[in-house]
């Protein structure tokens, strides 16, 4: 991992318990995962119906593949779309101690290709009712706040403050990419 890669995060089961956070010195798995935009100013959630939840595309990171292309390998995988990553946002560390579980995500953002194929879900994914919804990045937010405010699930809570933090960490640099532009 690039050791200037910038911490996003930490989320702990302090976030949602109180307490002294915890920190665990190890990391149980590496992931990969972010927003993926479209043209429309659309960005891409994953939808389970299964529970009713809406996560980011992402997963973890499989031997011999480094973050990037990883991250490119679940969008396709989750989405059918190919993708370019446009921006590295850093990484997010979840500390699980309930679970003596630490996963820490690179996160990104990524812009689709113009056609997708179909997706290649996984039969948990599948039992998930998983499928692809596009929406604004408000929406987005919208929706991950009023799940995050109904969970009662631990791994659920860790999911839903992630996914959270990197859609508001990517509508800032794309907002500022904007006015970078001119637009």
């Amino acid at each position: 991992m690039d050791e200037a890669l910038r911490l996003i995060r930490r989320i702990t089961d302090s976030d949602f318990y109180g307490g002294v956070p915890t920190y665990l010195n190890f990391v149980s798995r590496q992931a990969s995962r972010g927003v993926l935009t479209r043209e429309s100013s659309q960005i891409a959630m994953m939808q389970w119906s299964h529970p009713p939840l809406y996560k980011l595309p992402g997963g973890g990171v499989e031997a011999g593949e480094d973050e990037e292309t990883a991250f490119l390998r679940e969008i396709k995988e989750e989405t059918g779309f190919d993708a370019e990553i446009v921006l590295e946002l850093g990484y997010i560390e979840e500390h699980k101690a309930r679970n003596r579980y630490m996963q820490r995500s690179h996160c990104f953002i990524a812009k689709a290709s113009d056609s997708a194929e179909a997706p290649a879900l996984t039969d948990k994914e599948i039992l998930l009712g998983m499928r692809l919804r596009w929406m604004t990045i408000e929406e987005a937010l919208l929706r991950l706040r009023e799940l995050q405010r109904r969970s009662e699930d631990y791994s659920t809570r860790f999911m839903l403050a992630r996914d959270l933090t990197i859609v508001e960490q990517a509508a800032q640099c794309l907002q500022e990419r904007e006015s970078d532009w001119g637009r």
